[in-house]
Parts: C-alpha cells; sequence; structure tokens
C-alpha cells in the first residue's frame, strides 16, 4: 500500500447516513415503503435552537429514520422558518412533492473530545453553514459544499445514552438475508 495505511479516511466517509428533503413526511414514508421497500421508520418531531449562515432561531423538524444495513435513512420535513432555510430551500419552487437528496452525514466515533477535534480539523473550504443544538449528548453542523459535491455533508456525534436510544428506536432493515 506504498505507506497509505497512515493517511486519513476521506473527507466524508464512511457515510453513516443519507437524508431526503420533503414537504410531506408521511407521503415520502410512504414512497420509500412502495418503492424500495422500507417498512417503517421512527418519527421524532424536535424543536431546537439553530443557527444557518448567521440567522439564529428556533427550527421545528418532523424526522423520520431507518436503518438499510448499516446506513441510516433520513426523511426531513422542516416548519417554515429562517432557518429551516437550509432545507426548504432545496425543494420544488412550485410547491410540489418530492423527495430531494440533501446531504449525507458521517458520524464521529469516540468521546466528545474527538468531535472537537474533527470539527477544529475541517479546512476553510468546508465551512460550517449550520450548527444545531439539540441537548447534551448530541452535536451536529453541515458544511456547505454544494459548490464542490452538490450537497452539504453533515458532522454527527453523540454520547452514549443517545446511541443506546437510537439502536432501540430506529428499525432495522437488512438488504439480504442472513446466511
Amino acid at each position: 500500500m506504498n505507506g497509505e495505511a497512515n493517511i486519513l479516511m476521506p473527507g466524508f466517509s464512511p457515510f453513516y447516513q443519507l437524508a431526503w428533503v420533503t414537504r410531506d413526511l408521511k407521503r415520502s414514508m410512504d414512497d420509500f415503503r412502495e418503492l424500495y421497500n422500507v417498512p417503517s421508520f421512527f418519527v421524532m418531531e424536535p424543536e431546537f435552537d439553530a443557527d444557518f449562515d448567521g440567522v439564529s432561531g428556533k427550527i421545528a423538524l418532523r424526522i423520520a429514520f431507518a436503518f438499510v444495513d448499516d446506513v441510516q435513512l433520513e426523511l426531513i420535513q422542516a416548519h417554515e422558518s429562517p432557518v429551516a432555510r437550509l432545507y426548504n430551500e432545496a425543494l420544488p419552487a412550485n410547491g410540489s412533492h418530492a423527495n430531494v437528496f440533501h446531504h449525507v452525514c458521517v458520524k464521529i466515533p469516540g468521546p466528545v473530545e474527538a468531535w472537537d477535534a474533527h470539527m477544529a480539523s475541517l479546512p476553510p473550504q468546508r465551512r460550517v453553514c449550520y450548527r444545531g443544538d439539540s441537548g447534551p449528548d448530541v452535536r451536529f453542523a453541515y458544511t456547505d459544499e454544494r459548490a464542490l459535491c452538490g450537497l452539504c455533508v453533515e458532522h454527527f456525534w453523540c454520547g452514549p445514552d443517545t446511541e443506546a436510544f437510537m439502536l432501540l428506536s430506529i428499525p432495522q432493515f437488512y438488504s439480504k438475508a442472513a446466511s
């Protein structure tokens, strides 16, 4: 491998999550159930403080999660607010229904200090455009990489309590039967 074993992982791998935005979460869950055979989702309705490109305020979301193999699927419906623009501006301007691919997510393993080190290591061209504060055991931020690769990258860390909650709550499906 010519010394490649010491090279850091690529900037947004391994993928933990693929995320879509929608105006109608129920319809999107139905779409994924009918078209992609994802039988069910865990739905949350968090409201929290966030900042998007210098605009701060409350954001309210309806979010549906399911795991397929090792990848988490996330469907997001954002209620209107200046901070929710990050999600809603990607949707069709005519108001029609769509499941718009929005971002990929990387999960930062380890203690919260690993999160701090990861965020400090991001180069200036991977500018943080969105941060949310959804609790003491969760950290997330988005880097705006739309000019480079057409989407945002979410950076996510959670502590053991949130990890356990997610593993118990979010349904897990497999693309192949166990052998």
